[in-house]
């Protein structure tokens, strides 16, 4: 199984306001054949790293998936894991409260770390 991370991104408040509120991931299955199961997992990351987000989905041939996700914390990662990571392409993006990207918290599919196969 591989797994892919954003690693750590802070969102600390500028003039009282995180630049972040909303997370948006978007999972495209590029696989023509089967189905693509893909864990998502949030993370707040603080003291300690607490789990707040975990979802799995699965993404049929072609499909491209989008989820949102509450992201109006001081620091959060998100981590992913699939069976076929090669399969998948992953983008996640930080948006303001008005919809608006915030381009700092931008992770695209080639930016993404592998963690390698377990």
């Amino acid at each position: 199984m591989a797994f892919l991370s954003t690693g750590p991104i802070e969102n600390n408040p500028v003039a009282g306001v995180r630049p972040t509120q909303l997370v948006t991931v978007k999972i495209a299955a590029r696989d023509t054949l089967g189905v693509v199961s893909v864990g998502i997992q949030g993370y707040l990351l603080g003291a300690a790293r607490t789990l707040y987000v975990s979802e799995m989905v699965n993404i049929a041939p072609n499909e491209v998936l989008t989820r949102n996700y509450f992201a109006n914390l001081d620091a959060f990662e998100f981590v992913f894991t699939a069976e076929e990571a090669e399969e998948i392409g992953i983008s996640v993006w930080g948006k303001q409260a008005s919809g608006q990207l915030v381009d700092a918290h931008r992770v695209v599919a080639l930016e993404q770390g592998r963690g390698g196969d377990e």
